[in-house]
Parts: structure tokens; C-alpha cells; sequence
């Protein structure tokens, strides 16, 4: 009896067990659902099936079969929502309230997707896929897979309204079809707004047909063997702009003014205030050369341009730029000063204003919303309410309340995506204006919990690429049809274009950073099958210790499912050939331990890093740089620091060099802080840094910061009675 109650007891839990949706099955949806009510069973997609649509979704229900038949070489008809049809996509304004919102139901027979609008009911099948498994995403058949998801009741909307991400095309030109894997990568992850940056000192990527040269001259840059550049016709922004729709993607074109305005000028010389002929920039940096308000002409060209536009773009919204103007050349033109006199403006900054003023009384009245970088709403008195992107900081959100404006977060030490993840030797070259944006970082940036009555709408992460006109360390190789910049942006903006769409979609008060790590772990092997090419993580250390003879223990687990991890326990970066990780590794020193997540002998990770410890040193503010014997000389020599991201505003700072060993004394002299080739600052000093004197401090003012623009320190110095003397160089800002 006792052997049947046992055996009794296990069929019992195997039926139950049975009766769950399977652990291959697990749901790690992003961005993560409002409410998720797991069922008994599991969907399975069969040949026999087929897709229903409300008359509205008929567009949807073609854009599900395509994506099902690629992988599946299932063909499933299409038809209107019937008895019989089994995926039933649906709009029902009485089940689903919010205007993206979606209620998914999937059963072992049947599943049906409830949108209150094209864009939820979208939303309502991105979630669906993400049930099914990751080959879903494939473009070509995947043999062997069954195609189960699991029972599963979802009701989900999003919090914000505005959940965007912005692309740079202006910086460095990507072509039609990478913009389409862009706004289809976004729309995977339920983001809606892409601000379209077409504009740029460096080109102007927008057919105008009134203005020609616009896209002839100001879209090319480089001398004809170097030649790189482009633009999009009309033709293919419409192809660019239903492709979007679809998706549920609003496209915000973006024309820059009054600065990131010289392609135009190039173009057009009569535009700014000198009129003079300029070139195209192959470098970056920041034209002085703006758009000149003075002249009836130039806004005649703006009104012209817009014009186009807005008929071209059905966005509600129109991005006017208007970050980053230098006032030098309207302070001297004739024609600014006169309409400063005529308009009774005191500071020339005010120009800014009137001009956000002349143009958002032309978009109102083709209803359309101005929207632009925080400086609209800080240079002079804007009339119409606009949007304000603010990039500087979160907390300056509240000057657009204060204004009666809205206001989009888009800080640029959270979400400026093409900052690295992080400072290892060996990353990408990346922005470094200011530090690494980590994953956790981007996720866990605060924010208030959105309502209707709320001026932050929404928020937004950033893709610039100003790193390709830094040099040609980035250009591609045409004769060899490489695709370099495709990979590049997607190896910066994936996965944390996935933290920034949870960002976006959820409350604050709902998001868990371990939680979505533990879900996205799950989303590498889709974007392998969407064939993005993000950035592999390192192994994930689970523990680290200090066993009793002094050494530490490391005990690892792989970021993506299904990769190896190689190490290395000799300081050596490993490689292809090094062992892979069984169980915890021992190490006499850290520095000597590093391990890569690895796929192939193509695709790894950068590895585990351990940098320097400096916190002894805090009181010095951020290390920048160090000398060792090597670089010391008895003669004068110049000790070359890169303070680039260390130097990350206008302000004041203290640059102080820390002697740490050594039997030589080191003999400083004069500092000189340079942007690119551009002295900003000399310091004078004469001291020896020996045993009796280990710290010295310089002091400086800068007044003309650039953001994306290289900054370096050049120390004069030279070894008393030898070179062997070493140290450390740190920078603090003071305000």
C-alpha cells in the first residue's frame, strides 16, 4: 500500500507538472509587462493555422504572416477575424483604455491580440514574439525548432508617451536600409519616437528641391579619392516614413539652427553673417558660423525649408536643433545688432529666442510642435510651448515647468549611447567627453512617475556619430563592401537601447535592475537571430573571496546562455586557446585575472577588468594620467596627458601631480591646456617634486568647452639626478 501511495503521489505531480507552462518557456519580456498572468498548457503554431484581422489591422496581420513564414516555412492565410481564424489580431477600445495599450491572450488553441490602436495592438504581437523561441526572429528557416509559447494572459501599456532614441546621420551618413533595421530594432522593444538628426555642420542628409546645392554640395565632404557622404531623396524619406508607421514609430525630422548649420552655409554662403565661402568639415567641431537672424533671407530660407518638410514628415512634431550656438559672429554683424535695436533685445543670446519664436509661430500655424534642446527654452523669451530635449541635466526638467514647456530626458551622462559601457583597455573608440554609460547606469537613471497633468513627457536615449569624422579610424572600405558602421553603432547602442525601452514603458517604482538582467540574459540569442551585433558582456562574477592563505577566488556564470568562458590567471588577456572556466579560479593578485565571454573565435567579449585603486587619492579629484621611469628624461621633455572626458564643462579646476616613488626627484614647470590644436590656458610653476614635497597643484579657468571635443594637458618637466621617479596626475573640478 505504501509503495501504490507513493507511486500515486508521483503521477499526481507529474500531471501537475505537465500542466505548466514548460521552464524552456520562461518570460523574459522587454520591456517588462504591467501584469502577466501565467496559464496552464502551452500554444503551439502548426500549419493549420491562421491569422485573423479587424479591418484595420490588415497591414498587421500581412507584417506577422512574413515574419512567421521566414523562419517557420509556415504559410498561414490571412483573412478577416472569423470563427475558425486562430491568431486574431483585434482593436477593442472597450477592453484596452490606453492609447498603446494591448491585452494578450494566449491559450493551448487559440491567441488573440486586443489593442485600443494600430500601435497597441503592435505592441500586443512584439510581446507574442517574444514568447515564441528566439529563432522567431530569424530571416531564414530554422530547422528543428518547435514553435510553443506559453499560455499566458497580458495586459500591459506604457507610462510615457514619448519612449525615443535619436540617430545621427548627419555626423556620418547611414543608408536606408540601416535606418529601417534601426526604427525595426526600436519597434521591437515598443520605443515610438526617432529623432531623425539629418542636419549637422558636417551634412545635410535632406532633399530640398528649392535649395539644390543643399544636398549637392552640403552632403559630400573630402577631396574626390575620399570622397564620403550622401543623402536621402524625398522618394526614400516616404519609403523610410511608411516602413515607421507600421512599427508604430513616429520619425521627428530633425533641421538644425542657428548652429550645426555649415553644410548649409557652404552651400548657400549668403545664409550666415560673414558670408563667406567655407567647406564641409572632414573633423569635428562646433562652426562659429551661424545661421545669421538678421537677414529677411535666412528666414526666408528657414520658412522654405520647413516648408518641405512638414509636407514631406507627418509627425506632429518638428526638431529645430538649437544647441551649442557660439554668439561671436551675431555680436559683430550689422544686420544682428540692427534687429537687436529694432526688437529691444539686451543680450545677443536673446537673438536665439526671437528666431525659436519666428519659427514656432510658423509650425503652429501648420499645427506642428516645436521641439529642440534645452537652450531653446533658455536663450530669451519663447512665446509658443515647446518641447525641450535636456541633455545636460535631469534636474533642469523643472525650467520647462517653470516655462510652461514640456520636456523629454535625455541626459547626456545616462542615455548618450555612444559613450562606451566602460573604461577597459581595448574598447572601441568611442566619446569620451565624459564617463562610460554602464547598462545598470542607463536603467536606474531617476525619473518621476509620468501623468497627463506632467511637463516630462518622456525619455530618450542618443546615437551620435561624431566619432567617424575624428579621423579615419572608423571610415569603411568601400572597394571591400564593408559594413564597419552598421556593426559599430550596433555594438554602442545594443543591449542598452533595451534598458532605455524599460526605462521608458514602466514606472519607476516597478523597475529591479537584477530582474531585467536576468531577462535580458535571454535576448542575446534574439538579436543573434535579428543578426545585431551588440556588444558581448563579460562573465558575470557571482562571488569574489579571500581564502585564508591571501588569495583571491573568483567564481564566475556566462552573461549570454550558451557561451564558453575563457581566462587567463597571468595578467595576459585571453584568447581562442585559453582554458575555459570549469569552476572557481585562484589568483595571488587580481590584476592577473581576466575572462571572456566567448562565442567564436570572432565574437568575445572584452575581458573582466580589474583597474587601478586610487581612492587614497580621492582628495585629488579623477586620475588622468601617470609617469614611470620610461618617460622621465634629465633634459626637458613634455609629460602628454589626455583629459579628455575629465574635463566635461566650463569651470574651474585644479590638475594636481602626486609623486608615489622613486629616488629622483621630478622638476615641473609650466601647464598648458589645449582643445585639439588650441591653447586655452598656460600655467606658470617652478617646483621639484621630491621626498620632501610628494604633491604639487596647478589652477585654471575654461570659458569655451566643447562637447565631443578632445582636451589635453601638457606639463613641462624633467628628472633631477636621474629618471627614476613615478607618479600620478589627477583633475578635479572645483565649479
Amino acid at each position: 500500500m505504501k509503495h501504490l501511495f507513493s507511486k500515486s503521489l508521483l503521477l499526481i505531480a507529474l500531471f501537475c507538472f505537465d500542466l505548466l507552462p514548460s521552464a524552456a518557456q520562461e518570460i523574459s519580456i522587454i520591456p517588462k509587462p504591467v501584469s502577466v498572468e501565467r496559464q496552464s498548457g502551452e500554444f503551439e503554431l502548426t500549419g493549420k493555422m491562421s491569422i485573423g484581422y479587424s479591418p484595420e489591422l490588415s497591414e498587421l496581420a500581412t507584417y506577422l504572416h512574413d515574419l512567421i513564414s521566414a523562419p517557420t516555412d509556415l504559410n498561414l492565410p490571412v483573412k478577416p477575424v472569423g470563427k475558425k481564424t486562430t491568431i486574431n489580431l483585434i482593436i477593442d477600445k472597450n477592453r484596452v483604455q490606453a492609447e498603446e495599450g494591448y491585452r494578450l491572450e494566449v491559450t493551448p488553441k487559440k491567441i488573440t491580440v486586443y489593442g485600443a490602436s494600430r500601435g497597441g495592438a503592435f505592441y500586443g504581437v512584439q510581446s507574442l514574439l517574444q514568447l515564441f523561441p528566439a529563432e522567431i526572429f530569424s530571416k531564414d528557416l530554422q530547422r528543428g525548432v518547435k514553435w510553443m509559447a506559453p499560455a499566458v494572459v497580458i495586459n500591459d501599456a506604457p507610462d510615457r508617451p514619448w519612449r525615443g532614441m535619436m540617430l545621427d546621420v548627419a555626423r556620418y551618413f547611414y543608408d536606408k536600409e540601416f535606418v529601417m533595421k534601426f526604427i525595426d530594432m526600436m519597434a521591437m522593444y515598443k520605443m515610438n519616437k526617432l529623432q531623425f538628426h539629418l542636419i549637422d555642420d558636417s551634412g545635410w542628409r535632406l532633399e530640398i528641391k528649392k535649395y539644390p546645392r543643399l544636398t549637392e554640395v552640403g552632403a559630400f565632404s573630402g577631396p574626390k579619392e575620399n570622397r564620403m557622404g550622401g543623402y536621402y531623396t524625398q522618394e526614400e524619406i516616404k519609403e523610410i516614413l511608411a516602413y515607421a508607421a507600421l512599427r508604430n514609430v513616429d520619425v521627428i525630422p530633425e533641421i538644425e539652427f542657428p548652429a550645426h548649420i555649415q553644410s548649409a552655409v557652404v552651400a548657400y554662403p549668403w545664409l550666415s553673417c560673414r558670408g563667406e565661402q567655407l567647406e564641409v568639415p572632414t573633423q569635428h567641431f562646433i562652426s562659429r558660423d551661424l545661421l545669421c537672424p538678421g537677414k529677411e533671407t535666412s528666414i526666408q530660407f528657414l520658412a522654405d525649408v520647413l516648408e518641405e518638410t512638414v509636407k514631406l514628415f507627418p509627425s506632429h512634431y518638428i526638431n529645430i536643433g538649437g544647441d551649442e550656438a557660439v554668439y561671436d559672429r551675431w555680436k559683430e554683424c550689422p544686420y544682428c545688432q540692427a534687429l537687436m535695436k529694432k526688437e529691444g533685445l539686451k543680450e545677443v543670446s536673446e537673438l536665439q529666442g526671437y528666431l525659436v519664436n519666428r519659427v514656432s509661430d510658423m509650425m503652429k500655424a501648420k499645427d506642428r510642435k516645436v521641439v529642440g534642446w534645452e537652450e531653446i527654452i533658455r536663450r530669451g523669451n519663447v512665446k509658443n510651448p515647446v518641447v525641450a530635449l535636456i541633455w545636460r541635466n535631469v534636474e533642469d526638467s523643472i525650467v520647462a515647468t517653470r516655462t510652461g514647456h514640456q520636456a523629454v530626458v535625455t541626459p547626456a551622462k545616462d542615455l548618450y549611447l555612444d559613450f562606451p559601457e566602460y573604461k577597459i583597455p581595448g574598447e572601441v573608440q568611442a566619446a569620451t567627453w565624459r564617463p562610460p554609460v554602464s547598462i545598470d547606469k542607463c536603467y536606474n537613471l531617476p525619473l518621476n512617475d509620468y501623468s497627463k497633468s506632467s511637463t516630462v513627457i518622456g525619455v530618450q536615449g542618443c546615437f551620435w556619430t561624431d566619432q567617424f569624422i575624428h579621423g579615419t579610424v572608423l571610415q569603411e572600405l568601400r572597394p571591400l563592401d564593408e559594413n564597419r558602421s552598421e556593426r559599430y553603432a550596433e555594438y554602442l547602442v545594443f543591449p542598452r537601447l533595451l534598458a532605455v525601452s524599460e526605462l521608458g514603458w514602466g514606472k519607476p517604482s516597478q523597475r529591479n535592475f537584477e530582474d531585467f538582467s536576468q531577462r535580458l540574459k535571454q535576448h542575446y540569442v534574439r538579436l543573434d537571430n535579428k543578426e545585431c551585433f551588440y556588444r558581448l558582456p563579460q562573465p558575470t562574477i557571482v562571488k569574489e573571496e579571500q581564502n585564508a592563505q591571501g588569495k583571491y577566488v573568483f567564481t564566475l556564470e556566462p552573461s549570454v546562455p550558451g557561451a564558453k568562458i575563457l581566462y587567463t590567471t597571468n595578467g595576459e588577456y585571453p584568447n581562442s586557446h585559453s582554458p575555459e572556466y570549469t569552476g572557481p579560479v585562484e589568483v595571488a593578485e587580481k590584476s592577473n585575472f581576466h575572462a571572456i565571454t566567448f562565442k567564436n573565435s570572432r565574437r568575445y567579449s572584452l575581458p573582466i577588468y580589474f583597474a587601478p585603486d586610487y581612492s587614497a587619492y580621492k582628495q585629488y579629484g579623477t586620475f588622468v594620467g601617470e609617469w614611470t621611469p620610461m618617460q622621465v628624461q634629465r633634459a626637458q621633455f613634455t609629460l602628454k596627458l589626455d583629459a579628455t572626458g575629465k574635463i566635461w564643462s566650463n569651470g574651474s579646476y585644479e590638475v594636481t601631480l602626486v609623486r608615489t616613488k622613486g629616488t629622483n626627484g621630478l622638476n615641473i614647470g609650466n601647464l598648458t591646456l589645449l582643445k585639439r590644436d588650441e591653447k586655452l590656458a598656460e600655467v606658470k610653476k617652478s617646483a621639484v617634486l621630491d621626498g620632501s614635497n610628494i604633491a604639487e597643484t596647478y589652477s585654471f579657468t575654461l570659458d569655451s568647452f566643447e562637447a565631443g571635443t578632445p582636451f589635453s594637458l601638457n606639463i613641462q618637466a624633467n628628472g633631477v639626478g636621474g629618471n627614476d621617479v613615478s607618479g600620478l596626475v589627477f583633475i578635479k573640478k572645483l565649479k
